[in-house]
This record gives C-alpha cells, sequence and structure tokens, in this order.
C-alpha cells in the first residue's frame, strides 16, 4: 500500500508537518490511546511501532478490526474511531502523529510541490482503504468458518505469485477478524490441514490447491 510520505524527502516531510500544524503523541505499550488523540476529524500516523484498532461488540467481544504499523495511516475518513464502540491499543512503545483534516484543506498550500505529492499519497490510501473495506465486507459475508479461511487465503493471494499467506497476527487475532470463534477456526484450520489443502508453520500458511 501507499504511504502518506512516499516520494517525499526528509526535509519537506518536515516542512510539511508543520505547515499541516500536527501534533505528536509519544505512548509505552499496551496503552489505550483513543482518548488523548481522539478528535471529530483527525488522520493519524503511526510513526514508530505499532497498533490495533479494536471493536468493541454489545456482547463485550473485541475484534481487530486493522493491526497498523510503522507510516500506516488510520483516522475519522476511514473508519468511526470518534464514537466509543472502538479503541486504539500500542501493541509496542508507539509514536502517533495526528492531523486535523480541516488543517490539510487549505488553498494556501497548493503552491507547494509536496504538499501535492501528500495529497496524491492521501487519495490512493483512501482508494486502497476502501478496498479493503469491500474486502472484508465480501470475507463477512460468508456463512461457514471453512469458507471465511478459504475466502480469507484467496484475498491474501490474489494477483499473487506466491502461495504462502504470512498472517499479519495471531490466530486469536485472526479469529476475531473473521468474526468466529477461536477453538472452531483451529479445528477448521486443522481439518483443512489434515485435508492436505494447507500447510501450516508458525504463521505462514501455504495453500496446496
Amino acid at each position: 500500500m501507499k504511504k502518506l510520505f512516499d516520494d517525499i524527502s526528509h526535509t519537506n516531510k518536515g516542512k510539511l508537518l508543520k505547515l499541516l500544524q500536527t501534533h505528536t503523541f509519544t505512548f509505552k505499550s499496551d496503552k489505550n490511546i483513543l482518548s488523548p488523540i481522539k478528535g471529530d476529524n483527525i488522520i493519524g500516523i503511526v510513526a514508530e511501532g505499532s497498533i490495533n484498532i479494536v471493536q468493541n461488540n454489545y456482547n463485550g467481544e473485541k475484534i481487530v478490526v486493522e493491526r497498523l504499523n510503522k507510516d500506516d495511516v488510520f483516522g475519522t475518513m476511514f473508519l468511526d474511531i470518534a464514537n466509543d464502540d472502538f479503541d486504539i491499543i500500542t501493541l509496542e512503545d508507539s509514536k502517533i502523529i495526528i492531523i486535523d483534516f480541516k488543517n490539510i484543506i487549505n488553498n494556501s498550500f497548493y503552491h507547494y510541490s509536496y504538499y501535492h505529492k501528500f495529497i496524491s499519497n492521501l487519495l490512493n490510501i483512501v482508494s486502497e482503504k476502501m478496498k479493503e473495506k469491500n474486502e472484508r465486507i465480501q470475507l463477512l459475508s460468508q456463512k461457514t468458518i471453512r469458507n471465511k479461511l478459504l475466502e480469507y487465503f484467496k484475498l491474501k493471494t490474489e494477483n499473487r505469485i506466491t502461495k504462502n499467506v504470512y498472517l499479519p497476527y495471531t490466530f486469536t487475532e485472526l479469529a476475531n477478524y473473521l468474526g468466529v470463534d477461536r477453538s472452531a477456526m483451529y479445528r477448521e484450520l486443522k481439518h483443512l490441514q489434515d485435508e492436505g489443502l494447507i500447510e501450516i508453520k508458525n504463521k505462514k500458511i501455504t495453500l496446496k490447491y
């Protein structure tokens, strides 16, 4: 996925962050960071570390909506994190840059070439995020755990030569992402492996079909 500061020099990145009046927050590992960064219309950038965006269901279940690493982007334009249904949890010591969206839409910035590149990168990211959201809907629409797993593997290997899927999170988090019971998912993974359809080695899953 495109990164927000791709093709922007380190010097121009510093100028851009100043131009956009950004705020930087530093957090320790395993902290819920949503409260101090919350805003009605913000963009967040993971400058260092990694985070999970977690949705809290009405029955108390926590579903990992997205895992974000260095240079990844989140915000209210992608997900309604301003409401109480979500938490953002640091997975390690992390640094987060916050931009108020009203500072991005500013006619006086148009003559800066790095601002144009920033906007182009942002639009590409929005497009990719919408694609991911549609894939998630497609995934959750599957009726069985088996079909959800197979659909997930298909999406992760689509348009790629490799048959390997590298899980970006733990199997517990994968179960949450798929919206299924963890134990039932483990059983289905074992069935798929016993049938020779997949091979599991730690977080690497190789498709055999």
